[in-house]
């Protein structure tokens, strides 16, 4: 009984551990902002499909679990032109903006709320300071005396002189 009890514990563990892994498929982007991202308020700005001409398509997708939040990022290259159309676009509305940085960054500053990490960069968490972080909307969901213990963001993170744009949304 001990051995098939400590079986059984030993492959719920490793079945949840695989359930958090982080997804970065883009042939996914379809199921996941579809059907996996439950708000789809939270993803309206995000493309409803890749588009063609983009290049340098990265994704990162992890539902969370437990304590840890649920994030999801498409980055990609695109036309210049088309890249400083979105950003005139999504600067207009932005309710705050910021320059290179990260989640803990941003969230310690004046007035500062959290937006994301660069689940998308190969070698950072932090975004450059050539990316403007272009938060779109912020919901603190935290208790009194306890800002942001749970809440959401979403918005785009783009670098011109790249042609990059990374949209992103967290909820924690």
């Amino acid at each position: 009984l001990g051995i098939v009890g400590s079986s059984f514990l030993l492959r719920k563990a490793s079945n949840n551990i695989s359930d958090t892994e982080t997804i970065t498929n883009t042939t996914r982007y379809g199921e996941i902002s579809n059907q996996l991202w439950s708000n789809k308020e939270q993803i309206k700005h995000f493309p409803n499909q890749i588009p063609e001409d983009a290049t340098n398509v990265q994704l990162a997708y992890s539902p969370g679990f437990s304590q840890q939040g649920s994030y999801f990022q498409l980055r990609m290259k695109q036309r210049p032109e088309k890249i400083k159309k979105v950003l005139l676009k999504y600067r207009e509305i932005a309710k705050h903006k910021y320059r290179g940085g990260n989640t803990n960054d941003h969230a310690n500053l004046p007035n500062g709320v959290p937006t994301t990490f660069f689940y998308t960069s190969d070698a950072q968490d932090s975004f450059p300071t050539t990316y403007e972080i272009l938060v779109l909307n912020a919901e603190n969901r935290g208790t009194p005396g306890f800002k942001w213990n749970h809440g959401d963001s979403y918005g785009v993170a783009i670098d011109s002189s790249a042609s990059e744009i990374v949209y992103w949304v967290e909820a924690w």
